[in-house]
């Protein structure tokens, strides 16, 4: 019987050969009011496949700024979600991807969409898997408390895995952490098949 982390690192090496998409997003807080103020989409050899900043409805808090270092000077002269949708949703479809704390990204998505009362329409044949959780049973630390295995922050995970890039909280730099995360649970020689 395989162990949990056995189990992760196969469940890795099973999205690694579907040749994923990785995604990101900056945002403008986590609140329910937050949107989308940057997108970056890679590829599984870490090329950019569509990335862009995003001009919000409302201004950028600065101690969200501080976070991820995006300014409403900016964000400005940038596309609305409205135009930047039509060619994320084009670049989701058919695609499995990778993201790194799922539900929050895909959440933001979502709520930008309503800021301008557009319809969540998943792309088609789209389909998505949280690197995060995933990395958590690779980690195997258990909460107690909250019945699942604890979470560990974008960074933290780079850290753990020795990994050299940054985590600045900037979306194309996230997706390459978040891919090269992944990576490393696959390249995991702990486990064979």
């Amino acid at each position: 019987m395989m162990n949990a982390r056995g189990q992760a690192i196969q469940i890795a090496r099973e999205k690694l050969a579907l040749n994923p998409l990785y995604l990101d997003t900056e945002t403008t807080g986590r609140e329910q009011s937050s949107e989308i103020i940057e997108i970056s989409i890679i590829d599984d050899v870490g090329q950019v496949v569509f990335e862009s900043l995003v001009k919000p409805t409302r201004l950028i808090p600065l101690e969200v700024t501080r976070i991820h270092g995006i300014t409403n000077e900016m964000v400005k002269g940038s596309p609305n979600w409205m135009s930047v949708w039509p060619h994320v949703r084009d670049v989701l479809t058919g695609q499995i991807v990778g993201i790194y704390n799922a539900e929050f990204d895909l959440r933001m998505i979502k709520q930008t969409l309503e800021k301008f009362r557009m319809a969540w329409t998943t792309p088609e044949n789209f389909s998505s898997f949280c690197i995060m959780k995933l990395y958590a049973q690779y980690k195997g630390e258990w909460n107690n408390m909250r019945g699942a295995y604890r979470w560990h922050s974008l960074e933290d995970a780079g850290r753990q895995c020795r990994i050299l890039l940054p985590n600045s909280h900037r979306a194309r730099d996230d997706s390459l952490l978040a891919r090269a995360v992944l990576h490393y649970m696959a390249a995991d020689a702990a486990f064979t098949q």
